[in-house]
């Protein structure tokens, strides 16, 4: 099972998905970069099924057959050209998106993936494109059941703002500095200082009891999950939609008492439950997990919940640019 949403480093044309999504040019043409391997894999029909298109205008999306594709379908779309930020290009490029999305879900179709559109010929800034694209994938999949492939070719193509990628990069180098114990030891005047720092209101914990440690005893995943949901009264399609996994794989947790889930969904799980560091371990203990301060991507996690960011999206959007595995529905 795939998650909801995913970044891959692939060739566009080698994924076996129902849709792609093909930026292409007012006129119809082979282009280049990506869609001119586009054209190459699917063949000379592609060309004449656009040629029927005619012309397209700024935002517009249209439906052809992928012929030689992996892909069942090509939705071809015309994204904005950027020219200095103040005319518009970026609700237009946000819209081009959400056409492109719309178009896959009115055609039946479960599974799509979509390019860093606007960020080659169209001239948008690398990092101000991947941010519309998450924006608009983002609300999509908020009402809308897709799976979603954002698909970069390369390395310069995905790009975080420098003021995270710095802010990230010196929390890596100064965790490895202190020993994970006094690091945790350090967790709330840490956290509270820069909550404070912010102008912003502490999140209270909710005091454990005896009775309550004592009750949780042997607790399964599934079962502290459930209760987590409803102790925070939430519903279950807002948690699985902001962990990043399926209705299925969230079904399957539910009627499951003692499932095993893999790390990644785990912590996925604990981000949308909004839990802090000391929840966050208890809760990955159900699974027997814990954050870990060796590897990479735990820190990265660990840099988020002293944040208080839980948006699955960013966090993802950090781990796929430090070259870590991104979090959801695994398994």
């Amino acid at each position: 099972m795939s998650m909801p949403f995913e970044i891959l480093r692939q060739d566009i044309t080698k994924l076996t998905v129902d849709a792609l999504v093909n930026s292409t040019s007012a006129e119809p043409s082979m282009g280049g970069g990506a869609e001119y391997r586009i054209h190459q894999v699917a063949g000379p029909k592609l060309l004449k099924a656009r040629h029927q298109i005619g012309a397209l205008e700024v935002g517009q999306a249209a439906l052809t057959d992928g012929y030689e594709l992996r892909a069942k379908y090509v939705i071809h779309v015309l994204a904005p050209i950027y020219q200095d930020g103040s005319r518009g290009e970026s609700q237009q490029l946000y819209d081009t998106y959400m056409r492109a999305l719309s178009l896959a879900q009115t055609n039946n179709i479960q599974s799509l993936a979509i390019p860093l559109i606007g960020s080659g010929a169209f001239a948008f800034p690398r990092g101000e494109a991947l941010e519309i694209a998450l924006k608009a994938i983002k609300a999509f999949l908020t009402k809308h059941e897709l799976h979603v492939y954002l698909v970069v070719y390369d390395d310069a193509s995905f790009q975080l703002s420098q003021e995270r990628f710095d802010s990230v990069q010196n929390y890596l180098d100064t965790y490895h500095e202190e020993s994970y114990h006094d690091r945790l030891s350090m967790h709330d005047d840490l956290l509270e200082s820069k909550i404070i720092s912010r102008a912003q209101t502490p999140r209270k914990r909710r005091p454990r009891t005896l009775e309550g440690l004592i009750d949780t005893i042997g607790e399964t995943f599934s079962a502290c999950l459930l209760r987590l949901i409803d102790e925070k009264n939430l519903d279950d399609v807002t948690v699985y939609k902001k962990a990043n996994v399926d209705r299925k794989l969230f079904s399957k947790i539910r009627s499951q008492n003692k499932y095993q889930p893999s790390k990644q969904t785990a912590i996925a799980f604990a981000l949308a439950l909004e839990l802090n560091l000391d929840e966050t371990q208890d809760f990955l203990g159900k699974a027997g997990y814990t954050l870990s301060r060796s590897q990479e991507s735990d820190v990265i996690i660990l840099y988020f919940i002293e944040n208080q960011n839980y948006d699955l999206f960013e966090v993802n959007q950090t781990l796929f640019a430090f070259g870590n595995k991104t979090l959801g529905n695994m398994s």
